[in-house]
């Protein structure tokens, strides 16, 4: 992959100019003074237009192993949000993450609380993730649509650590619960 912070500096700051939030925090991110961790997550739709339409509040990533952002993703890193096949349209910050180890309980608790403020409008959601072991559900906040910005990405991941988070290099596991 390109030089993500070159990119930033030259496509993404531009993108935000006027917004004092995002140009301060990107400035920071450029500068090396954040300690916010970095992460480009790839978005099919129409996940990632409700996230831009403020809809979607809580984003998912489950997976068969341990794998980014399980583990990864911290309160206050940086979410580029990217469409599949297609150029980056938004920025958001990472409130509050959780991660799961799924058993029946957790797979209950996910579906019943967390369904409407994901966005599941279509059953075979959860049918394409149930052999999934492992999930990781986040709280965004700060979200800004932007012009689309080219970012050429020719793997398959859909989530790209660009950095860790400086505070929380190491998150201890942590399975938890909490009211939407």
């Amino acid at each position: 992959m390109t030089d993500w912070i070159n990119i930033i500096k030259t496509n993404i700051l531009p993108a935000v100019s006027g917004d004092h939030f995002w140009e301060n925090k990107i400035k920071k991110i450029i500068d090396d003074v954040s300690p916010s961790g970095i992460h480009l997550a790839i978005f099919v739709e129409p996940y990632l237009k409700f996230i831009l339409e403020g809809k979607k509040s809580i984003e998912s990533r489950f997976s068969t192993y341990r794998c980014a952002p399980y583990g990864s993703v911290h309160e206050g890193d940086v979410l580029i949000l990217k469409k599949s096949g297609g150029p980056v349209q938004g920025l958001c910050v990472i409130s509050d993450a959780w991660d799961y180890i799924l058993d029946p309980d957790s797979w209950a608790t996910i579906r019943n609380n967390y369904t409407k403020l994901l966005c599941i409008r279509d059953p075979s959601f959860w049918r394409d993730r149930e052999n999934a072991s492992f999930a990781t559900l986040m709280r965004l906040q700060h979200v800004i649509s932007m012009a689309p910005t080219d970012w050429k990405k020719r793997d398959r991941r859909g989530w790209v650590v660009l950095r860790h988070s400086k505070l929380n290099n190491c998150r201890p596991y942590r399975q938890m619960r909490f009211s939407p």
